[in-house]
């Protein structure tokens, strides 16, 4: 039977493949998009807790990792927060925001979802669920010969938004890469983000049982420093703090972490010295800190006396542990926890305007696959919705 034929086959029914069909199918381009899974969309299901944090109102490139900082401007800038925005206002979804422009639904995430479906309904495309790619060929200059699960498709323009590695139960596979690879494009090392550290086995052994206990922290990796909570977990630590720095950190690194931000720890010793104080220093920094953190950290110590009796080498030493706590994670919790895969597809391969492939013109990379990692709180989503939407309006011209 020979191939069935399209304007443009995209491969992923996650947000950015969404998107892109979404996109091309407005521009009057015969569209297919083909999903592994048995319905699109499973990551956004589950994405916010349920109620997807489907963008973030103060997206800017500096929330993005990529080997190219630069390479996600031009996307970014030509579909925004707003853009999105509008389309989720025009479909009646109520949505409220958090901190930090994070933008949810009230409801739940199949809004979201639902709603991108209803808007690749209307511009025409076709959506193939349980639908596995077998080979992809290339037949000419300008033409995809893919071999799935249900049958052959020829395609103009091949559109690989097919995800990262991370959350494997949802679907998740390197095939993306490996497409990559097939057309001889460079891949940057993938490594697992916005995920939670795992305690090396002395540090378990004294902080495991901590687990429930969140501290307001600032976390420090490589030179960039996050302020939020800290959760210490059975096997480590989590945490919006901790789940943004690990994007920035790498195996055997030293991280820094402050468990009284904005607190002047040794002045406030000093004050209470001076005055007299007969409180236990533990029963002092239990206003900074938990009250388990603070005993189990004075335990560690081995300090019990009361303020007054602090010499000032002591309280430096208490207020630059409690400032400086230096950590070294024996490694992460794994792309099982990983909300996100950094690395990816080398951004030096592609335009930054189309998305499209220089060594292989018609073929285009979109969303996680690619080399572009936002931080928490709704960026990776905004990269997904700006890269697909670039992408579908070059696709087929």
């Amino acid at each position: 039977m020979p191939p069935d034929s399209t304007d443009v086959l995209i491969i992923g029914g996650g947000a950015a493949g969404l998107m892109c069909a979404i996109t091309a199918g407005r521009r009057g381009r015969r569209v297919v998009l083909i999903e592994r899974n048995p319905r699109p969309g499973r990551k956004i299901l589950i994405s916010g807790g349920g109620r997807c944090n489907f963008t973030n109102l103060h997206t800017r490139p500096e929330h993005f990792l990529s080997s190219n900082p630069h390479f996600a401007k031009s996307a970014l800038a030509r579909f925004t927060p707003r853009d999105f925005l509008d389309l989720v206002e025009r479909h009646r979804i109520p949505w409220h925001e958090k901190a930090d422009g994070q933008l949810f639904c009230d409801r739940a995430a199949h809004d979201i979802l639902d709603m991108l479906l209803a808007e690749c309904a209307t511009a025409g495309v076709h959506i193939q669920t349980a639908c596995a790619v077998h080979g992809i060929v290339r037949r000419n200059a300008r033409s995809f010969e893919v071999e799935t699960t249900a049958g052959a498709w020829n395609a103009e323009s091949l559109v690989i938004a097919t995800g990262g590695l991370s959350i494997p139960k949802m679907g998740a596979t390197p095939f993306g890469y490996q497409v990559a690879r097939q057309f001889e494009l460079n891949v940057v090392e993938c490594r697992p983000a916005l995920v939670p550290w795992t305690f090396a086995p002395g540090d378990r052994e004294r902080f495991a049982d901590l687990a429930g206990v969140a501290a307001d922290s600032a976390v420090c990796a490589d030179g960039h420093r996050f302020r939020e909570r800290l959760l210490f977990t059975h096997r480590g630590l989590s945490g919006p703090a901790v789940l943004q720095a690990s994007s920035y950190w790498r195996p055997g690194a030293v991280v820094s972490i402050d468990l009284a931000p904005g607190i002047e720890v040794a002045e406030q010793l000093r004050e209470l010295c001076a005055n007299g104080s007969r409180l236990e220093v533990r029963t002092i920094a239990a206003r900074w800190v938990p009250k388990r953190l603070a005993d189990r950290w004075f335990e560690l110590a081995g300090m019990s006396q009361p303020a007054a009796r602090l010499s000032d080498r002591e309280i430096d030493a208490i207020a630059q542990g409690l400032h400086e706590w230096r950590l070294r994670p024996a490694g992460t919790e794994g792309y099982e926890k990983a909300e996100v895969t950094a690395g990816g597809v080398d951004t030096g391969e592609l335009s930054s305007k189309t998305m499209e492939a220089r060594k292989a013109p018609g073929l285009y990379f979109i969303g996680e696959v690619v080399d572009v990692t936002g931080h928490l709180g709704g960026f990776n989503f905004q990269w997904a919705w700006a890269s697909g939407h670039a992408a579908g309006l070059a696709v087929s011209q």
